[in-house]
């Protein structure tokens, strides 16, 4: 699959299978988000994986009642060490760059979950304590997403996408 083709045909997914991701499906997910880029190399990305219906129904509550999480056979809880950011690069690191690398490593999950024939969803909209609280997270690390990953039980359409002459500028804004 070319990269622009999966870019292209990756869709949020919200309704999955009932069919099982395998360990090294998941493995190959996480080794593709660690191929992310990151600022000076430092790779302050953190991954939770759930599986546990409990932990997903607590997770699906804490992610404003999304209950769609708990259908998906697994979750991917993408966190941010804001503390390993910070060592090298002080505040702007831990304000910006792992929101940054962390947002690559999350886009590697998705590009090749979609290739891989499974779908995901970016999911930002949750108490990020409440989450952080459910899985134990250490001070220094902030969840940032949560990626349910299954076999889509839908095809969702295209969305519209802004026009190139919207959102290019020549040489100033």
């Amino acid at each position: 699959m070319e990269v622009l083709e999966a870019i292209k045909g990756r869709r949020s997914v919200r309704a999955f299978k009932e069919q099982s991701v395998t360990d090294q499906t998941i493995e190959k997910l996480i080794e593709a988000a660690t191929w992310a880029p990151s600022a000076g190399n430092v790779q302050p990305w953190e991954f939770v994986i759930v599986k546990n219906p409990e932990t997903k129904r607590k997770l699906s509550e804490a992610a404003f009642n999304q209950s769609f999480l708990e259908q998906a056979p697994i979750l991917i809880i993408v966190c941010a060490n804001e503390t390993k950011s910070a060592q090298r690069y002080g505040k702007r690191g831990a304000t910006l760059y792992c929101i940054q690398d962390t947002a690559a490593a999350i886009q590697n999950i998705h590009l090749t979950a979609f290739s891989m024939g499974l779908g995901t969803c970016w999911i930002g909209a949750f108490d990020e304590t409440e989450v952080g609280d459910i899985l134990r997270v250490p001070s220094g690390i902030r969840p940032f997403a949560i990626i349910p990953v299954g076999y889509p039980d839908e095809n969702p359409a295209p969305r519209r996408r802004r026009a190139f002459g919207e959102i290019v500028h020549s040489e100033a804004f």
